[in-house]
């Protein structure tokens, strides 16, 4: 199973190249959506799912009043970002202390809601305050819109909002609620659910019609990384497909096929939140309220703990925010003390660490993005920190939207599209 080059084939051409060059520099690389990421942003974290940015026209600067082309109400809360497809946004909401759990769509020209469609009911599982009844960011193909809403089960839905299948897991034991979004690989749907009292699973489903195609339990029981798919070539010259998951006291891959274990490698901590980034041959692992990174060499068998741990730093993660990998460089903030570190990505060496604002503990959860040499980390106040690019530390700027963001963004054609407590912003250059 190749879907690296079926995906190359739907690519426009400046994707194909990037495509392209990642073939032949890396032997592990995120498996691109089967979609332009210049047009679309289908998932969390984007095409890439690990916040690289495709395109141009991006503004870097904004505020309450500057750059906004729409700002509209959303219902309920929620910490699930926004994904664009066509002329559409979705996000997903909880109301009524999660007794209630929906997806909405809008119109990304103005910001309308187009439609709203709850999930059948069912008794809300207990959540922590921050994370809440909609943390996990919807995926979709173009035909459907695929959810996962915890004890409510997953909802795909036609791009008009008709309920198209449900699947229910019944009622969760999850610890502080879910948050883990769903991945979408080939015909496959992929929901990844950490759980006490019960089987912790990865399930993978037919998205056209919901049928459980694997179920694999897991020796796991808190976490709310979000599953990855790479694509691998192994010590053997094996082309293959993994979906790695960032878990506790492990990272665990698995095949896309049958759900079987391919190999697991031993370090992480308790709680694991964000999820991994892959390139230069290696998959970097963050964990913990300040834990350890990892850099893994992935496409082994079995426990690779002490084979394929190219290099590790003892502490400094992140809790929550997903690290970003922008050529030789992976920086992450941790999100305890509001610290970012810069890492040269291949050897682990630590290039310089900086303060970002005030010190908060648990200040950041949007995942960061990067373009045209920056990068942007945003903290839950709605303070975003742009970042030169490079060996140096360079702060060029900070925008202020004036509301809480927890959830990360999405970037489509020129204009950012950001959720805040209550809103959903259009970001771009004004128009007059």
């Amino acid at each position: 199973m190749r879907l690296f080059v079926a995906a190359f084939l739907l690519l426009g051409p400046a994707a194909a190249s990037a495509a392209a060059n990642a073939a032949a520099n890396d032997r592990a690389r995120m498996t691109p959506a089967d979609a332009d990421p210049a047009e679309t942003w289908p998932r969390w974290r984007g095409p890439s799912g690990q916040g690289d940015v495709v395109g141009s026209g991006y503004v870097d600067r904004w505020g309450p009043e500057e750059n906004v082309r729409w700002k509209v109400a959303v219902p309920g809360k929620g910490n699930s970002s926004p994904i664009v497809w066509g002329d559409r946004i979705f996000l997903t909401t909880a109301e009524a202390a999660g007794a209630k759990r929906s997806v909405l769509a809008f119109d990304r020209a103005t910001g309308e809601r187009l439609w709203t469609t709850a999930a059948p009911n069912a008794n809300p599982e207990r959540a922590y305050p921050k994370n809440g009844h909609a943390s996990s960011t919807p995926t979709t193909d173009g035909e459907r819109v695929y959810a996962y809403l915890g004890n409510h089960g997953v909802l795909a839905l036609d791009m008009d909002g008709e309920i198209v299948w449900h699947k229910s897991f019944g009622e969760l034991n999850a610890f502080h609620g879910t948050a883990s979004s769903p991945l979408l690989l080939g015909d496959r749907l992929v929901v990844v659910q950490e759980q006490q009292r019960s089987a912790s699973f990865i399930a993978a489903f037919d998205r056209r019609t919901g049928d459980e195609l694997w179920r694999t339990e897991r020796d796991t029981q808190v976490g709310w990384s979000s599953p990855a798919a790479i694509s691998v070539t192994t010590d053997d010259g094996e082309e293959r497909d993994e979906i790695v998951v960032n878990s506790q006291h492990h990272v665990i891959a698995y095949a896309p096929d049958d759900g079987r274990e391919l190999w697991r490698a031993s370090g992480t901590t308790f709680e694991v939140i964000p999820s991994p980034v892959v390139g230069h041959d290696l998959l970097f692992s963050t964990s913990g309220r300040a834990g350890p990174t990892l850099a893994i060499r992935p496409g082994g068998d079995g426990d690779v703990t002490d084979s394929r741990i190219v290099w590790s730093a003892a502490k400094g993660s992140p809790f929550v925010v997903a690290p970003m990998l922008v050529g030789d460089y992976l920086y992450m903030v941790n999100d305890m003390a509001s610290v970012i570190t810069v890492y040269e990505a291949k050897t682990g060496e630590v290039l310089w660490q900086e303060r970002l604002g005030e010190r908060m503990r648990e200040g950041f959860s949007a995942a960061p993005v990067a373009f045209d040499g920056k990068i942007f980390f945003t903290n839950d106040n709605g303070e975003t920190f742009v970042i030169k690019e490079g060996p140096d530390f360079e702060l060029l700027h900070v925008n202020r939207i004036g509301e809480r963001t927890i959830a990360s963004p999405a970037l489509v054609g020129g204009v950012w599209y950001i959720r805040t407590d209550g809103h959903l912003w259009a970001i771009g250059e004004e128009t007059g």
